[in-house]
């Protein structure tokens, strides 16, 4: 009856057009007031440890980081270096932004970032090449995604953040611990890359069937050319992984360390970037944060608030008495994912799911490190897919476009999405191989 009410309040709230963030401190606060006997003063409290975290530091940071990027020139040199290596193969353009998206996926770890930084540069510069304009519109906004996924993904910073310190139990009762930053950060390569791939054959095989325009083939020495003039932005991978996995510091420390990096190289290497500018880029990044961070406030108070009420291992109690496995309970949550997909944004989902489904999966034997990314490609697939799909809707301020029209022309891709989706949740070691390589 709890979870009941919880959850029509909610629901209720949020269908009066309330920001999802007050929505969740309000039934909070509604509940306790009038539906329960912990005292309000714990509240506060709460509010207070809900950031008092070292690892949420690491937002803010990355946010900088990835603002600093997409106005200082790193993607224009990616893409020119992924054009020069792919840009001969049918669509190549389309290609080459595949490629370039994941490169500054890798570095920005954010969605929206990665389509700004890339689409406002290579979709005017498809469409003038004589690619029809939903073509380039459906391979950028869906390549784009792959910023949830590669690490620095903020979206994993925050699956992170809200599982930390949940008292989940295994198969045998033994008490299970929650994924790293670190460990969710390596496990995101793999299938990064594999979806990278997906995306451009998706890509190369539209091109090829509809005979899309390819650009003449580049020397090795073009190429290399490319390579050394995208260097600095490229090393910024290298660094935060390299770091993080050799010891030198911490993901946190990463992200601090990546946001002067990314000023450094963008006013003073590449020069694309003015001083002047850099309080422009502060403020917008300080808006950003300070909207994830109210967030993130919020929802710990929710996750407060079902934790009392033991409403995540009543949810347990049930499904195993159901006689619900893993196989079921990994497709509900895809569902349950991928329909709050079209009402929320990714960071609110994972804020407000992952307690619930969490404690659900880690006792039924799923890997912490699993539900993480299994959540992640769930929130890619949901930035693409309308009507609340963010890159849709950054993709029409750049093309200009409807988001029907983008709707239908991201769906080839969106289709191999999903059934990346579907292999992601049923063979575990896509996303468990690599972190097991490293811890053993």
């Amino acid at each position: 009856m709890s979870a009941l009410i919880i959850f029509s309040l909610l629901v209720v709230l949020m269908l009066t057009g309330m920001p999802v963030s007050i929505a969740l401190g309000l039934t909070v606060m509604s509940f306790f007031f009038f539906l329960s006997d912990v005292p309000m003063a714990s509240v506060g409290l709460k509010l207070f440890e809900g950031l008092n975290s070292f690892p949420i530091m690491a937002i803010p940071f990355f946010i900088l980081a990835g603002n600093f990027l997409t106005n200082g020139g790193a993607a224009k040199r990616m893409i020119r270096f992924a054009a020069t290596m792919v840009g001969h193969m049918y669509g190549g353009l389309g290609l080459a932004g595949v490629l370039a998206c994941a490169l500054f996926a890798a570095i920005s770890g954010s969605s929206v970032a990665t389509v700004v930084a890339i689409g406002s540069i290579i979709l005017p510069a498809m469409v003038e090449a004589g690619y029809p304009k939903r073509f380039s519109a459906g391979v950028i906004t869906t390549s784009g995604a792959l910023g949830i996924l590669f690490p620095p993904s903020i979206n994993l910073v925050i699956f992170s953040i809200a599982t930390n310190g949940m008292n989940a139990t295994g198969p045998d009762g033994n008490p299970v611990s929650t994924a790293s930053v670190g460990d969710l950060f390596i496990a995101g390569v793999i299938p990064g890359v594999v979806l990278a791939v997906l995306l451009g054959v998706t890509t190369w095989y539209r091109a090829r069937k509809y005979d899309y325009p390819r650009m003449p083939r580049e020397t090795w020495g073009a190429r290399w050319k490319a390579f050394l003039d995208a260097f600095w932005g490229l090393a910024l991978v290298i660094i935060i992984i390299g770091g993080i996995y050799s010891g030198i510091f911490t993901p946190t420390e990463a992200a601090a360390i990546a946001a002067v990096y990314a000023f450094v190289i963008s006013v003073f290497v590449y020069k694309d970037l003015k001083i002047r500018d850099v309080p422009k880029i502060l403020r917008n990044a300080a808006a950003m944060s300070a909207m994830l961070l109210y967030i993130i406030t919020n929802a710990v108070l929710f996750s407060f608030l079902l934790t009392s009420e033991q409403i995540p291992q009543a949810m347990a109690s049930w499904m195993a008495a159901q006689g619900f496995g893993v196989v079921v309970f990994l497709f509900l949550v895809n569902v349950i994912l991928l329909v709050a997909g079209n009402f929320m944004d990714p960071s609110a989902i994972v804020l407000i799911m992952a307690p619930i489904l969490y404690p659900v999966a880690v006792k039924l034997g799923v890997n912490p490190i699993h539900m993480g990314i299994l959540m992640a490609v769930n929130m890619e697939v949901g930035m693409c897919h309308p009507p609340v799909g963010l890159n849709l809707y950054v993709a029409s301020g750049i093309t200009k476009m409807g988001i029907t029209e983008l709707t239908v022309a991201v769906w080839p891709w969106l289709l191999t999405m999903i059934g990346f989706l579907l292999l992601v949740t049923y063979w575990p070691p896509l996303s468990l191989w690599l972190p097991h390589l490293l811890m053993h």
